[in-house]
């Protein structure tokens, strides 16, 4: 077994599978304790004995359902109090596929309370610390639909732009405070989220699937290389630099004295 500098403690939610999985034993191969929380107790138990077998690292699970206002509120207690937190991972999340003709409101809003408002509780409940020790780093797993909200469900989207825009503007905000934002934008991944969503994987064309552990590397090592922005699948980085180029270019012109000319009376 080999032996790595401690890097702290990350807490990762949604991590009894999938994505959250794999950051759990990427990071703890890397030298990071873990806390990780989901809603499956029997999974995070048999995950956390293997990577504590196989990595040496403290392993602490926290079971919680993040769409419960008590159970989100443990989690967030965690992050306010234990100093030795230097990561946050939002990952855990819901997603869908049907259009909203055919979507059922309730799943919505308790999607939105589980992508928006936990992430954000969570996030608010860890910065504080963050800067107070004057050091920490939260990866927050967006999606490529928050980019183009027409490919999948448009509250889904819509909560992913969400997750991009706020984790931006922390990087706006924080800035100078020696903590890092990234958000990661994942394309079509091999989870259980299409079967979730409603829609199996077997209906995604396969050269669009990502395997999850490509996706997870992938993102690390934008992390590494100081990414605020993430998109594991885009081949060529300027692309989003134009993107980015051209949103910059609209903001001077976004708050003005007087309409644009072509919304004037003749």
């Amino acid at each position: 077994m080999a032996t790595h500098p401690q890097r702290g403690t990350a807490l990762i939610t949604g991590a009894s599978s999938g994505i959250g999985a794999i950051y759990a034993d990427r990071l703890a191969r890397r030298g990071y304790n873990l806390i990780l929380v989901a809603r499956n107790r029997e999974r995070l138990d048999k995950l956390a004995r293997r990577l504590a077998d196989e990595t040496g690292q403290t392993i602490e699970v926290i079971a919680a359902d993040l769409g419960d206002k008590s159970d989100l509120a443990r989690v967030e207690s965690v992050l306010r109090t234990d100093s030795s937190i230097t990561l946050l991972i939002n990952n855990a999340g819901l997603g869908a596929t049907a259009p909203l003709l055919a979507s059922d409101i309730d799943k919505m809003t308790a999607m939105i309370d589980l992508n928006v408002t936990a992430l954000t509780r969570l996030t608010y409940a860890a910065v504080p610390g963050f800067v107070a020790r004057e050091g920490g780093s939260i990866i927050n797993i967006a999606s490529i639909v928050g980019i183009a909200p027409e490919i999948l469900n448009g509250v889904y989207g819509a909560t992913k732009a969400f997750v991009l825009a706020f984790s931006r503007s922390l990087n706006h905000e924080l800035a100078d405070k020696k903590i890092r934002v990234q958000a990661v934008a994942p394309g079509a991944t091999a989870t259980d989220f299409w079967e979730i969503a409603g829609m199996p994987i077997e209906h995604v064309p396969s050269e669009m699937v990502m395997r999850a552990e490509d996706m997870v590397d992938a993102a690390l090592a934008g992390l590494d290389q100081g990414e605020q922005v993430t998109i594991p699948s885009l081949p060529d980085l300027a692309d989003w630099e134009a993107y980015e180029t051209a949103r910059q270019k609209l903001m001077p012109n976004l708050s003005r004295q007087v309409p644009a000319t072509r919304y004037r009376a003749a």
